[in-house]
């Protein structure tokens, strides 16, 4: 059985309705979106590691557009 998506600030169960087009995707109400923006403005949320130039090799990129280094 699939678990249902829970709101990542308030852990409710997202309603079924509220899909990927929705503005508040994937928080349950304009509050936990605020939550979650504060957080990050605050600092709260980190990278757990730098950045290693593999990573990048790692990742699929489909428009490099402004990545692109021209080659």
């Amino acid at each position: 059985m699939i678990r249902p998506q829970t709101c990542p600030i308030c852990e409710k169960e997202l309603p079924a309705n509220l899909t990927l087009e929705s503005p508040l995707f994937p928080f349950c109400s304009e509050r936990c979106q605020n939550v979650d923006l504060l957080r990050w403005a605050e600092g709260r949320y980190q990278i757990a590691e730098p950045l290693q130039p593999h990573h990048l090799q790692d990742l699929d990129f489909e428009d490099e557009g402004e990545y692109s280094d021209g080659q």
